[in-house]
């Protein structure tokens, strides 16, 4: 089956299209309808009547778009008029919600008026926050953007025009640093002269470029002053007339520094690169096909030639994604009047600026494990980046408010990113919490597994961002080594257990070692041994005080991994046990399972133990705990041996005074988790509401629960975090990625202040 078939498919099973309308508010009463729409409504509309402002209080308006089109430039098929642009703007809305979490309404409006669209689009300003004009052929979507600009208190923004030249903006300071080139001393040449490339000339004016060193080409060669003063061109053209003899683009490259290429797909050769000054920088952004290919364009020449198309199967894609949504949701978030030249500039700035840092596990695996570092080949964030929405979203939002386009005075800049969390998923939100609270004192947390690129990358992390200090426990020379390849800037604190400058260290940490299992079977000899091995040299590192937590677990077997921690650390004063708790995050709950990684078969003291510490670690999260003991009995509706111990570790709680937190079981999974059951059926539980505190049976149950919430519920998972320890240890699972083991240290350095 072709793609054009697959997209057919696609777009045409049920329910139609790639988008519907989803109440945010509860519908489920005769109250909640009452409240929704008669006679409840009335407040709001006599409240906005009052003030339009609150419009932005009571209604959507304040996270809502509209994408607007007559299908009269339609990308890669042209003048193919409103009704047959609409898969586009709906595809425009999907990516709007998808990486801003921005509501969008798509508007297809069959007019090839400017004036009469420019009425319509300006009628429509009480309904939306701002407008996103897509597809809107030249030279009406100039005049379109201006005349809506200032004629409406909203922002309008013509994506055609400003989300390449941002993109490529972003592209072009990073290609500058690759090549070690000024942007006020680059030759640069376009190829195209329709509203995108004088809309990224303009823009690359604002980042630095000289207007006066900006040749442009259409179709008739090059705009010359002599061209524009005929009347050859129009107006916009004009602007990027040069003062130089006319020419083809062949003329137009030779010894240029820049080519940026928004035409026709092939027109360019190998020659004409070849012409170019010393390690060029080629935006071939022609699509489909652009106007060189990447591989010709990179073969051409022996020097650097920094090359980036618009396609997604080579590198440095100028993707119009990796702006408008964040672009939008900045200006959205301060009440932005305009999207103005400050607020672009920012956006690229942001993005050139996040080019530069070390790339996510995630975002490696969704491009096939690429080797994605900074450099001519990665000089653009890939769109599935994440943190794109935490940089450039402030960034904006910040530079409106300097610039004087937003409604808004000021913005709380830590408040704002936990938003942003929250918009992503509800386990960033929860970690923003902890990690916060991780900044506010950061601890020592000894890497046991240090020369693992993975934990050398969070390592930088948790120093950059001030969570924690990390110790990374391995060979120096590797480290060293590993953080040169990476490009890290980053001068870690190492701690090599086999090196010469360690042997005090290694004899006074033998020592303890010997002194704490000589009874349980290990000699003198075994524990001088033992020591140079990290998981042991980073267990008693703690167990001494010379560190505050430890993780560990990353490259051995999660039993393996634990057995150094529990012999030599220990569990607490106050537990037997340690145990193993996830956080499973949904889009409006969260809830903590217990055990899923340590005890098999704990009887009812070992679940007693367990629900204590869960709870515990609940409130580090700002989580008030409601605990359920979970079987596969309800309440003593089947009496077995299973069933017994929940129910007497439930009872054994309630009894205690100590104990300030609700707890109930045995019960059933949805009886823990359905309010209706909990209010109906059971309504003597202890529990007034669902609980958030999952304690399972035993490992098999446990490991088997979360695993089925995470993937078929489409809950996100953070942990293992070890309860019940004497010290902070964590323990990773193999395949973590490294915001994993970020998220982890910050828990340990939480539990660290606890202690």
């Amino acid at each position: 089956m072709s793609l054009e078939d697959d997209s057919l498919e696609y777009h045409r099973s049920d329910p139609p299209g790639k988008v519907e309308i989803a109440t945010t508010k509860p519908t489920n009463t005769q109250r909640d309808l009452s409240l929704a729409y008669s006679p409840g409504v009335a407040g709001p509309c006599r409240e906005i009547d009052e003030d339009a402002e609150r419009a932005y209080e009571y209604t959507a308006k304040g996270n809502m778009v509209g994408v607007i089109s007559n299908g009269s430039a339609v990308l890669g098929l042209g003048d193919i008029g409103a009704a047959a642009s609409k898969p586009v703007m709906e595809g425009k809305g999907v990516l709007f919600k998808r990486f801003a979490d921005i509501d969008v309404f798509d508007l297809e409006l069959d007019l090839d008026d400017p004036e009469a669209m420019i009425e319509a689009i300006a009628a429509m300003e009480p309904t939306f926050g701002g407008i996103n004009l897509e597809d809107i052929a030249a030279p009406a979507c100039f005049e379109l953007e201006e005349t809506l600009r200032d004629r409406m208190d909203i922002p309008v923004f013509h994506d055609d025009q400003h989300g390449t030249a941002i993109i490529s903006g972003a592209a072009l300071v990073n290609a500058g640093q690759v090549v070690d080139k000024e942007l006020a001393e680059l030759d640069v040449v376009f190829s195209g002269a329709g509203a995108s490339a004088i809309a990224t000339a303009r823009f690359f004016v604002s980042l630095g470029v000289d207007p006066d060193r900006v040749t442009m080409c259409d179709s008739d060669g090059i705009i010359t002053e002599e061209r524009a003063a005929a009347g050859e061109v129009n107006e916009y053209k004009a602007e990027f007339a040069a003062d130089r003899s006319g020419g083809d683009l062949a003329d137009a490259m030779a010894d240029a520094d820049v080519f940026v290429g928004l035409s026709v797909g092939g027109i360019v050769d190998e020659a004409m690169v070849q012409s170019m000054a010393r390690d060029p920088i080629v935006f071939a952004m022609a699509n489909p096909d652009p106007e060189i290919g990447y591989e010709e364009a990179k073969e051409s020449r022996d020097d650097t030639v920094v090359v980036a198309t618009g396609r997604s199967d080579y590198p440095n894609q100028v993707n119009n994604v990796l702006g408008f949504p964040f672009i939008f949701r900045g200006a959205l978030d301060v009440r932005a009047r305009d999207i103005n030249e400050p607020m672009k500039v920012a956006a690229a700035e942001a993005l050139a600026e996040l080019a530069r840092t070390d790339v996510p596990d995630a975002v490696r695996k969704a491009y096939g494990d690429q080797p994605l570092q900074f450099g001519p080949d990665y000089i653009i964030p890939k769109p599935l980046d994440p943190r794109v929405l935490f940089e450039v979203a402030p960034a904006v939002a910040e530079a409106a408010i300097d610039s004087g386009a937003a409604r808004a005075e000021s913005i709380d800049a830590e408040a704002y990113e936990e938003r942003l969390e929250a918009r992503l998923g509800k386990s960033r939100e929860m970690m923003r919490v902890v990690l916060n609270k991780a900044k506010s004192d950061p601890k020592r947390v000894a890497l046991a597994e240090g020369g693992d690129d993975k934990i050398i990358r969070a390592a930088a992390q948790l120093e950059e961002q001030g969570i924690a200090e990390p110790v990374l426990i391995g060979d120096e020379e590797r480290i060293d080594s590993t953080c040169r390849e990476l490009g890290l800037r980053f001068d870690p604190e190492v701690v090599d257990p086999e090196s010469e400058a360690a042997a005090g260290t290694r004899e006074e940490y033998a020592e303890k070692l010997y002194e704490a299992r000589r009874r349980k079977g290990i000699t003198r000899s075994e524990a001088e041994e033992l020591i140079e091995d990290s998981n042991y040299f980073a267990s008693v590192m703690v167990d001494a005080g010379d560190a505050d937590a430890m993780l560990t677990g990353l490259t051995h077997h999660y039993p393996s991994a634990l057995r150094p921690p529990l012999q030599i650390i220990g569990t607490a004063d106050d537990a037997d046990y340690a145990a193993g708790v996830y956080l499973l995050t949904f889009r409006n709950k969260v809830v903590f399972v217990a055990d899923a990684t340590v005890n098999q078969d704990p009887d009812e003291a070992v679940l007693e133990e367990i629900t204590r510490h869960t709870a515990e670690l609940a409130r580090r999260f700002n989580v008030e705990p409601r605990a359920a003991l979970l079987s596969y009995s309800n309440f003593g509706s089947v009496n077995t041996e299973g069933t017994v111990k929940p129910r007497q570790a439930a009872a054994s709680l309630r009894d205690d005074p100590t104990v300030d937190f609700p707890v109930d079981g045995e019960m059933q999974a949805d009886t823990a988790v359905v309010e209706e059951l909990l209010e109906g059926t059971y309504e003597f539980s202890e529990l007034d509401e669902p609980a958030n505190v999952l304690v399972f049976p035993n490992l098999e149950a446990g490991n088997i629960g979360y695993k089925l919430l995470q993937r078929l519920g489409g809950a996100e998972a953070v942990g293992p975090m070890l309860v019940g320890m004497d010290q902070p240890v964590h323990v990773l699972q193999r395949g973590d990625e490294v915001k994993d083991i970020v998220n982890l240290a910050g828990v340990a350095v939480v539990d660290a202040q606890e202690e």
